[in-house]
Formats: structure tokens, sequence, C-alpha cells
């Protein structure tokens, strides 16, 4: 054993899994098993990529790293621009879905407070 006393890692390493739509998410931190208390992501987002309406029962940030977007926030009547050096902050059930405009893709990082991924989807009203 070497005197690192954190794992590092390299996100090269990391293989995207593919998302519905054509995204793609590197999982970071965080397992199916759950072994980690929370769980770190990157997603990369085509242009025209739109999620679905959904919420997460616990608290998510997503920072967005390239790209631009716009995102919905439940109880916001205007949309939120998304670009480098925005990040926003989910609390737990807020009902939110983004889109990734432009000609480059959307590239955000996301953390979710929880040992499992949990993703609520909701009817579009």
């Amino acid at each position: 054993m070497g005197a690192q006393t954190m794992p590092v890692v390299h996100h090269s390493d990391i293989a995207a899994e593919p998302f519905k739509g054509g995204a793609s998410y590197q999982t970071l931190v965080g397992d199916e098993q759950g072994s980690t208390p929370i769980r770190v992501g990157i997603q990369t987002s085509p242009p025209g990529y739109k999620s679905a309406l959904h919420s997460h029962p616990y608290l998510e940030t997503i920072t967005v790293l390239e790209g631009e977007g716009e995102a919905w926030l439940q109880g916001s009547d205007e949309l939120v621009p998304l670009k480098p050096g925005v990040t926003l902050v989910l609390t737990p059930h807020l009902r939110h879905w983004f889109r990734a405009t432009g000609d480059r893709p959307l590239k955000t990082y996301g953390v979710h407070a929880s040992p499992r991924q949990i993703v609520n989807i909701h009817d579009a009203m």
C-alpha cells in the first residue's frame, strides 16, 4: 500500500453509459450496490437533447461544464439559461427538466445526495 489517502478517478477510464435520447453518462463516484454516500457523474447531452420531466427524493446539484442549454424548475415561469459557470441546486422532489441548445453538446457535472440514483419520471403537464 502506498501513502495515498484517497482514490483517484481518471475520467478517461470510465465508460460512458448511453441514455435514451442520445445522451451519455459517466458515473465517477457510486455504484449499483450503493456503497458511497453520494453519486457523482458527468452527462454529455447532444444538441437538441431534452430530459424527461423528473424529480429525485434527495438534493441534486447540476453544474454546467461546457455548452449551452436551458432548464425548467417547478414553481418558475421562466426557463433558466444554462452555460458554464451555472450550478442548479435542486431540492428534494423538485420537478425539473433540461435541454441542450446550440450546436455543441451540453456537458454537466451532477451530484446526487444519495447512495443510489433515483429518478421519478412525471407526465408532462
